[in-house]
């Protein structure tokens, strides 16, 4: 499959604003996130039905869908950026447009819900996509660590990006290796309602990294069970795993998501590499990940290393 990556972000440039999943009752935090874009120098589009509610299911996704392709084939427009999560993303994918999307490859970021988006666009186009902060969420008020990481990942072409966890963010390694392929980040959650459908991409060379939110242990390992069924854990090159919630991870304490972690390393192949404790979720400090990018990872010595080349052209 041909990768698309989509064009770097430069001061002046328009970024267009959806909302493909629910809407936001925070009129201010959003107020808020477009001063923040327009004082960094870009041009800010709200899309025709932007943070629309109160439709018929119907009419709603038909709205959202006439965003999301309005904004890929506005020529001014040089990224999407998602107003949040929530629900709504997967009703979307049937009747998306991938074949308008893929000639109009572009910027589109989120996290959370949108995983739906991430991963079906690039199971069905190669496109590049973003797993990051949100105007409803983050880009309000970013912190400092999720400012640096979103506009260093969409904005720079220059080298190989090594990613850093947040340093108040212990990682813990599971399983020691080194290991390289296509980093396939997201929701657990959401992703586990793409297995089974056209709109997963294959995983014989992918490195996992999930994270979910307000799901009691239990539920993580049902999706994990139901991931590891359908034959994903078997296939992929790595495995990674963010965080759980908005407490960060402390891998000193007695946890039982940390038993299920360990449980489902222990079903991979012996040779890949695992590790959890990533600075990617519904956290204050978010790494922004490409999703579908190549990457390379090493965990050795209690240290987790992952690099990949510019998502952006």
């Amino acid at each position: 499959m041909k990768i698309l990556t989509p064009k770097a972000l430069c001061h002046g440039d328009t970024i267009g604003l959806i909302s493909p999943s629910s809407p936001s009752p925070d009129r201010e935090k959003i107020e808020r996130a477009v001063i923040y874009l327009e004082k960094l120098g870009y041009r800010v589009k709200p899309a025709g039905h932007f943070n629309c509610q109160g439709e018929p299911r119907m009419e709603l996704d038909r709205r959202k869908l006439q965003d999301l392709h309005d904004m890929f084939t506005d020529r001014r427009v040089k990224a999407i950026f998602c107003l949040r999560g929530g629900s709504g993303a997967t009703r979307l994918l049937e009747n998306l447009d991938y074949a308008l999307i893929a000639e109009n490859p572009k910027i589109l970021a989120g996290y959370s819900d949108i995983t739906a988006l991430s991963i079906a666009l690039f199971a069905r186009t190669g496109l590049l996509t973003f797993s990051g902060p949100m105007l409803a969420t983050e880009l309000h008020n970013p912190s400092p660590y999720t400012e640096e990481n979103f506009w260093n990942v969409l904005e720079s072409t220059t080298s190989v990006r090594q990613f850093l966890n947040h340093p108040g963010h212990p990682v813990h390694i599971y399983r020691e290796g080194a290991a390289s392929g296509t980093l396939l980040a997201g929701n657990l959650t959401v992703f586990s309602c793409l297995v089974g459908t056209p709109y997963l991409p294959a995983f014989h060379n992918a490195i996992p990294l999930f994270e979910d939110v307000n799901e009691e242990p239990y539920r993580i390992d049902r999706l994990l069970s139901h991931v590891y069924n359908a034959g994903i854990l078997n296939r992929c090159k790595g495995l990674l795993f963010g965080q759980f919630s908005r407490d960060i991870m402390d891998f000193n304490r007695q946890d039982p998501l940390l038993d299920i972690l360990r449980y489902y390393t222990e079903k991979t192949a012996l040779h890949i590499p695992v590790a959890a404790g990533l600075s990617y979720g519904h956290i204050d400090d978010l790494l922004t990940i490409p999703v579908g990018t190549s990457c390379s990872l090493a965990a050795r010595n209690g240290e987790l290393s992952l690099t990949m080349p510019p998502a952006v052209s």
